[in-house]
């Protein structure tokens, strides 16, 4: 019978944890120091997690990990871990392991439960639905421009028209994903563009962009340098509506990696809603690959019996 025992020490479970996730962020092109950052970012919040075991018949099988908290005033429980060992793959614990982290979740109040997915996990968690994904590409040489794209800074009169249309984007791809309500979607934006913009144009670090062709505006760009040693991070990346279907997404995004470059980094990555399968798709075929991808259902779900 399987069983699950919640360790008070989870020192060990915590240097095996910490090991594997650099893998696939190096895997991805990441360099170390920037594999390391991420994994700085989950280490700081390892303390709080609840880490259970697995076992049968007095056999440690693998280890599961949970935690539940406050996620825009909803309680969320998270499956920050779920590992079984080789030797016993494939007999029944992975699914095991699952069910007991929901009915654990569930115990403690949360109403949806996410993970964060950093390699395929079969048909594991297929019910649950994908709410965004973090892409990159290791940029090895500056891209020739694509369809006569360039960009160029933002002034301050585009600015405040470019705020608006960005925050109203950002909400709708919030909500698409499911993983929002609009007024919670609308919460987290106006806190977003507060932390990351609080200069506006002039906030160090960030370059805003407007994407032309032939001297024409066809789009808009805002990225992070340096968010992470030798990457770039893409808040956003657009086309108008009206110039789309030309071919410029690959273009503007060729435009993106220049700048990039331009500001000494050497990857660029982007997060992408759930739902929005036509920038996954571009994504897919720039080269950008899946680093991490989020997902989500509601709670309460419906539980084997005795499953808690």
């Amino acid at each position: 019978m399987t069983n699950f025992n919640i360790l008070d020490d989870h020192s060990t479970w915590q240097k095996d944890f910490e090991q594997r996730l650099h893998a696939p962020y190096t895997a991805a092109g990441f360099s170390v120091a920037a594999a390391e950052r991420l994994v700085e970012d989950i280490r700081a919040r390892v303390g709080d997690w609840t880490v259970a075991e697995i076992t049968d018949a007095g056999t440690r099988v693998g280890h599961v990990a949970v935690d539940v908290a406050d996620d825009n005033g909803v309680p969320a429980g998270s499956i920050r871990d779920l590992r079984v060992d080789t030797p016993h793959t494939g007999r029944g614990y992975e699914q095991a392991a699952r069910d007991w982290a929901e009915a654990w979740c569930a115990e403690q109040g949360a109403r949806k439960l996410g993970i964060r997915l950093t390699e395929p996990a079969g048909d594991l968690f297929a019910g649950y639905g994908v709410r965004g994904q973090l892409r990159a590409r290791r940029i090895d040489s500056p891209p020739e421009p694509l369809e006569g794209v360039i960009a160029r800074p933002m002034t301050p009169a585009e600015y405040p028209a470019w705020h608006a249309s960005e925050t109203a984007a950002y909400v709708a791809d919030i909500v698409r994903s499911g993983a929002m309500t609009e007024e919670e979607a609308a919460r987290k934006a106006d806190r977003d563009f507060e932390e990351l913009l609080p200069q506006g144009l002039e906030t160090p670090g960030n370059s805003v962009l407007v994407l032309e062709a032939a001297g024409e505006p066809i789009g808009t760009g805002w990225l992070k340098h340096g968010h992470l040693p030798g990457v770039t991070y893409g808040y956003s990346l657009n086309v108008l509506e009206r110039h789309r279907g030309k071919g410029y997404g690959r273009a503007a995004m060729a435009a993106g990696e220049q700048v990039a470059l331009a500001a000494g980094d050497s990857m660029l990555m982007f997060t992408v809603w759930g739902g929005n399968e036509v920038a996954m798709n571009l994504y897919t075929s720039a080269g950008y690959r899946v680093v991490e991808e989020r997902r989500s259902l509601d709670l309460p779900h419906s539980l084997p019996r005795g499953a808690a």
